[in-house]
């Protein structure tokens, strides 16, 4: 039952973005950029201070490069605002990209559905968790659905548009032309464990750890041999850009949905650099040393 979302002409013109993290940040960039009004959140004030500088770096990088114009560049920065007052998120859009942790993305949209009109659309960045067990617990289900931007979010072209079991279709409909206008390629997707892209991609990772578990070769050896192969980034540098603890949940959360499937196992190594704070590029160490 659609509870009457069909017959709703969803015109969106503001764009909430909650969790300012790597993701957060690059999504409303992109938002901001395509002429949104766009309000970017973080409860930590100091994350939201640093994401307003990458972006503000980002854009002056695409000046200087001449991806944008000056002009274009005052213009989308004059479309975002940055909050920490989760009462300010009120829009026709809200995407999270917060934590892949399923009670708290489920609580965080019961919140925003209740500060925000029925008609708004909540979708969540998840990479991993199912939309129909993210969309269970909040009221009106229907409006609940998956994009799933890769990172960087202002470069990587690719949106997934994941369907649940409650989904609207006009919802799903709205998502995919909203990733299109954000200058994006977004595919169709049921939901699913892992969706299309991460579900594929695991072995890159899992198979690859094992191989630095077996002390076949190193890790620079093992990259190295996989961009000769034509990737253009080897598994251990694309874990640390993407950062291994997001890595690290996303097999966790599909070794679990796929009943413990061993070819998903999660690795030891990189739960170990998990356990010791090594995330990656954005913590200055991860597979490699970025100080």
């Amino acid at each position: 039952m659609d509870r009457g979302l069909s017959t709703i002409d969803y015109s969106i013109k503001t764009i909430g973005v909650v969790g300012a993290g790597t993701m957060g940040q690059g999504i409303a960039q992109v938002c901001a950029q395509a002429g949104f009004s766009t309000i970017l959140y973080d409860i930590n004030p100091a994350v939201l201070s640093q994401a307003r500088q990458v972006i503000e770096q980002s854009w002056q990088r695409a000046v200087e490069k001449g991806k944008l114009t000056p002009e274009q560049k005052n213009e989308a920065g004059k479309q975002i605002v940055f909050t920490s007052d989760l009462q300010q998120v009120k829009a026709d859009l809200i995407m999270e990209a917060i934590i892949e942790k399923l009670e708290v993305k489920q609580n965080l949209l019961t919140e925003l559905a209740t500060i925000n009109q029925p008609s708004t659309i909540l979708a969540s960045n998840t990479s991993s968790l199912p939309i129909t067990s993210i969309a269970a617990k909040v009221p009106f289900p229907e409006r609940v659905v998956g994009m799933h931007f890769f990172n960087p979010a202002p470069i990587m072209p690719l949106v997934e548009v994941v369907s649940g079991l409650n989904t609207n279709t006009k919802v799903a409909d709205t998502i995919y032309e909203i990733a299109k206008q954000l200058g994006k390629s977004p595919v169709r997707v049921q939901d699913s464990p892992g969706f299309i892209v991460n579900r594929v991609a695991r072995p890159f990772y899992t198979e690859s750890l094992k191989v630095l578990e077996e002390n076949v070769a190193d890790i620079p050896t093992i990259d190295a041999l996989m961009r000769a192969t034509g990737f253009k980034m080897g598994p251990f540098e694309l874990m640390d850009l993407i950062g291994v603890d997001v890595n690290f949940a996303v097999t966790n959360a599909l070794y679990e949905a796929f009943y413990h499937d061993p070819k998903l196992r999660p690795s030891r190594i990189q739960k170990q650099k998990v356990d010791a704070g090594y995330h990656g590029r954005k913590s200055g160490k991860g597979f490699y040393d970025y100080f």
